[in-house]
């Protein structure tokens, strides 16, 4: 299957509001020729596990702003487990300070993309690290 047939999620998990960035990164990757559905905002862990299974994605980008990634990320992530998921790459978006990647990464993020980071970075990293899963 060809990398233009990647299915993304964006997601804002939690009570955050403020979606401009995920809005952003969506359709960077959209403008990209990549499938991608946003799920709008104060999404829940359940809800967006569920949303990843429903729409059979190979990639998941939580987006957060509130400072409660280290508290919604592993719920995501326990919710995903559950569903199976367990082979979806996880990516990250936001203010996220830098003591609190390492932890993020053990949970299985495999990239973490900071304010001001190029939406060229983020389409680069997809195509050059996410495969369709089987």
């Amino acid at each position: 299957m060809s990398k233009d047939k990647l299915k993304i999620i964006i997601a804002k998990p939690g009570l955050d509001g403020h979606d401009r960035g995920a809005k952003v990164v969506a359709r960077a990757l959209r403008d990209a020729g990549l499938e991608v559905v946003y799920t709008g905002i104060r999404q829940t862990p359940e809800m967006v596990a569920e949303a990843a299974l429903q729409e059979d994605v190979d990639l998941v980008g939580l987006s957060i702003l509130s400072g409660a990634h280290m508290e919604l990320f592993p719920r995501v992530v326990e919710e995903m487990k559950k569903r199976g998921l367990d082979d979806v790459v996880l990516l990250a978006g936001g203010i996220i300070p830098q003591e609190d990647i390492p932890a993020l990464q053990k949970l299985g993020f495999r990239a973490i993309f900071g304010p001001g980071a190029s939406t060229d970075d983020v389409v680069a990293w997809v195509r050059a690290n996410v495969t369709p899963r089987s």
